[in-house]
C-alpha cells in the first residue's frame, strides 16, 4: 500500500490528524482538507488513490462534493456519517460513494476499509476470463478499457457499480446472492449489506435499462439474489 496518497476530508483538524496518524502507519501518504471545496482543489493538485469524505462540513459537504467529483473521476470514496445521517449516508452511495463509515468509528475498521478499496481500485478489472470483451445482447462490457455501452452508448460506471456488473455479465444467467456480491467485490465478509449492495444494483439499473422498474438486463430472483438475463 505504500506510495498511494489518500485525501482526508473533515472540518474537525484533531478527527484528520487521528486519521493521519493511523494511515501513515500503514505506509499510506495522506493529504488534508477541511471541506469539499478544499477536497477538489487537492486532486487537481496531487495524484490521490482513495478519499475519505465527511458528510457534514461547511463550505461544500460531502454529497455536494461527492456528486462534483463523480463528474470526472473514478477514485473510490468511503464516506465518514454520523448516526443521525443515514438518509445522507444513502444519497452519497446513489451518486457515487463506494462505501461507509459510521462515527465514532474503530480505526481498525476504518483501516480495513480503506485497504479493501484500495485494493480494487490498485487492481481493478482484473477477471479471469478468455475474451476481453462481455456481450448480453445490446450490454458489452470491454473489460481491458474498463467500458460499458449500451446499444453502442457508453455508460459512466463508478468502480464499485463496474465490478458489480463485471461479475454478473462474465457469469451472465447465474443467481448471485446478496452476500455473494458483497463478498466477491469489496472482498471482506457481508455483514449486514443489504442496503449497500441494493443501492449499487439500484444506480447500475438507472444508468443500464431503459425502463429500471421493468428491466431487461438486470434482474431480481425474489427470495435469492441478482442476475444479468442471458
Amino acid at each position: 500500500m505504500t506510495n498511494h496518497t489518500v485525501l482526508v476530508v473533515d472540518d474537525d483538524k484533531e478527527i484528520r490528524d487521528g486519521i493521519e496518524i493511523y494511515l501513515k502507519n500503514e505506509g499510506l501518504q495522506v493529504i488534508q482538507a477541511k471541506d469539499g471545496i478544499g477536497a477538489i482543489a487537492a486532486l487537481d493538485e496531487h495524484e490521490i488513490h482513495l478519499i475519505l469524505l465527511d458528510i457534514m462540513m461547511p463550505q461544500m459537504d460531502g454529497i455536494t462534493a461527492t456528486f462534483k467529483i463523480r463528474e470526472q473521476r473514478n477514485i473510490p470514496i468511503i464516506m465518514l456519517s454520523a448516526k443521525s445521517e443515514d438518509t445522507d449516508k444513502i444519497l452519497g452511495l446513489q451518486i457515487g460513494a463506494d462505501d461507509y463509515v459510521t462515527k465514532p468509528f474503530n480505526p481498525l475498521e476504518l483501516i480495513a476499509r480503506v485497504k479493501s478499496q484500495l485494493r480494487r481500485y490498485v487492481t481493478f478489472g482484473q477477471f479471469e476470463e478468455e475474451s476481453d470483451t462481455v456481450r448480453v445482447n445490446g450490454l458489452v462490457l470491454d473489460q481491458e478499457a474498463k467500458q460499458v455501452t449500451v446499444d453502442g452508448e457508453p455508460v459512466r460506471l463508478t468502480p464499485i457499480e463496474l465490478k458489480i456488473l463485471s461479475l454478473l455479465m462474465i457469469h451472465a444467467g447465474r443467481v448471485f446472492s446478496i452476500d455473494e456480491i458483497y463478498e466477491k467485490v469489496w472482498k471482506e465478509p457481508s455483514f449486514n449489506a443489504e442496503n449497500t449492495v441494493a443501492v449499487h444494483i439500484r444506480k447500475i439499473r438507472e444508468k443500464i435499462e431503459i425502463n429500471p422498474k421493468n428491466p431487461r438486463y438486470l434482474k431480481v430472483v425474489w427470495g435469492i439474489g441478482y442476475k444479468i438475463e442471458k
